[in-house]
């Protein structure tokens, strides 16, 4: 018979006790006393639970006990540590959403650090010594990146806001430029654009009706045309950044709708949602519009991402009419939506980057860029280094993709790690991968595990071989 539970309740020493040990000594430096004392809570108040259930013998509890300090030490770890962490990235896709799109360049993260250490001239004016403003770090820089692109306002050049995300920007753009009238959209670009976040709903929270011309699949220019009232105050183009419509299709030309937009006198705004600074036709990206393009095309209003093709930080960026884009710096919404020094910071050397074309320093792109012979070339290095685990490894051809609801269906080809283990089915294998340190996160395709290292840092490869090296013998 096991022992009652009031026995197993005795053993357990009392937190007092546990605190003054000789071995919490090394723990309670590390993290100061009253942390310590609320993990040796968490751990005793853990194995009491257990014993009031009975589900651990007295064994179990005199292991327990003597392996105290260890358990300590991993619940202060756990409570004490970042819930936010870097992982690894083996899947493929280079603007991947729920792994944090974009990764910023050296330089970025440089002026990230010299920034986010030191006061800055952030609204300051060191010339006058009077008050500035910050969209001025940016805005200068977009303008060379835009010389010679002029709208039809006269002799007015390209102007740039910048606020915290994409869905910002178009809510911005939409309360300013439509509150109160029409804005007119085609039925077949009514998307959502990730978050369960809808366009539809971001207009209704613009204060700016919904006019919806079309059918899902067909819009003509002429269903614009006809759609124009006393209350229209904006025609809006939304790119499909996330699926494509193929078939029985039709979509006016851009230069159908800027002709048109011209004629009315009503601004035409595109959201471009990714927005690309560079031509991707150049790696084989065929359908992604840059923003220059639209610009070039006679667009008044455009917004696009900070944090997807572009290759910078988080936000929302708004190019366009300078009339117009001075009317949203003064709606009181900017406010509320503007972004920080850090954003500014880590934008500001992005957008230099492009301006001495040096693509190759922001990652997104130079992944982008990458030849399938060189990504061959470093899986097969991993490959001769696991020849000898428990690990059946294979080459084989495959598609990386853009993601982050740019160009859906392109890809790029690849090279693939295949991933068989001796006695791990390929969903514990990837389980396992996931609870390394650092995390490593891959994808599984007919019972294999896949590491696409496209998305890889080239030093993380040894971090993928010592967790390789670590799984469990079959």
């Amino acid at each position: 018979m096991p022992p009652p539970a009031n026995t197993l309740f005795r053993k357990l020493p009392s937190t007092d006790d546990v605190l003054h040990t000789r071995e919490l000594e090394p723990l309670i430096s590390r993290d100061g006393q009253p942390a310590v004392t609320a993990a040796i809570r968490t751990v005793l108040d853990c194995l009491r639970e257990q014993i009031a259930a009975s589900s651990i013998t007295e064994k179990q509890v005199d292991l327990a006990i003597q392996g105290l300090t260890a358990a300590i030490d991993r619940e202060l770890r756990s409570g004490l540590g970042f819930s936010l962490r870097q992982v690894i990235n083996a899947t493929g896709v280079i603007l991947h959403t729920n792994l944090g799109r974009a990764l910023l360049s050296e330089s970025a993260l440089d002026h990230i650090r010299e920034t986010a250490a030191t006061y800055s001239n952030l609204e300051f004016n060191l010339a006058t010594g009077d008050r500035g403003n910050r969209d001025i770090h940016v805005d200068r820089l977009f303008q060379r990146l835009f010389a010679g692109i002029h709208t039809d306002a006269p002799a007015q050049s390209a102007s740039t806001l910048v606020v915290n995300n994409n869905a910002a920007a178009v809510l911005l753009a939409l309360n300013t430029l439509a509150d109160g009238g029409e804005a007119i959209v085609s039925r077949g670009e009514l998307v959502e654009i990730g978050g369960s976040f809808r366009i539809p709903d971001v207009m209704s929270k613009s204060n700016a009706s919904l006019r919806e011309v079309g059918t899902t699949n067909r819009t003509r220019v002429a269903d614009y045309e006809r759609a124009i009232t006393d209350r229209t105050r904006l025609l809006l183009r939304v790119h499909r950044s996330n699926f494509e419509i193929s078939g029985f299709t039709e979509q006016p030309a851009l230069d159908d709708l800027v002709a048109l937009a011209r004629r009315r006198n009503i601004p035409l705004m595109e959201d471009l949602g990714s927005g690309s600074l560079v031509d991707l036709r150049s790696i084989g990206i065929n359908g992604e519009p840059s923003v220059l393009d639209s610009l070039r095309a006679g667009v008044d209003v455009v917004t696009y991402s900070g944090d997807k093709l572009l290759g910078g930080p988080q936000s929302g960026i708004i190019s366009g009419r300078h009339d117009l884009v001075a009317r949203m710096r003064s709606n009181s919404l900017f406010r509320a939506l503007r972004v920080d020094k850090l954003t500014y910071a880590a934008l500001e050397a992005t957008l230099l980057a492009y301006i001495k074309q040096d693509h190759d320093t922001i990652p997104s792109l130079r992944m982008m860029r990458l030849f399938k012979d060189s990504i061959r070339h470093r899986a097969q290095h991993l490959q001769s280094k696991l020849s000898a685990t428990n690990l059946a490894t294979e080459l084989i051809d495959g598609e990386s993709i853009i993601g982050g609801g740019a160009a859906p269906s392109a890809t790029l080809p690849t090279t693939l790690l295949a991933i068989t283990h001796r006695s791990l089915s390929a969903s514990e294998l990837s389980g396992a991968l996931r609870n390394s340190q650092p995390p490593i996160i891959a994808r599984v395709e007919d019972a294999r595990v896949l590491l696409d290292l496209r998305t890889v840092l080239p030093h993380q490869d040894d971090s993928i071989l010592a967790s390789m090296l670590a799984l469990p013998p079959s």
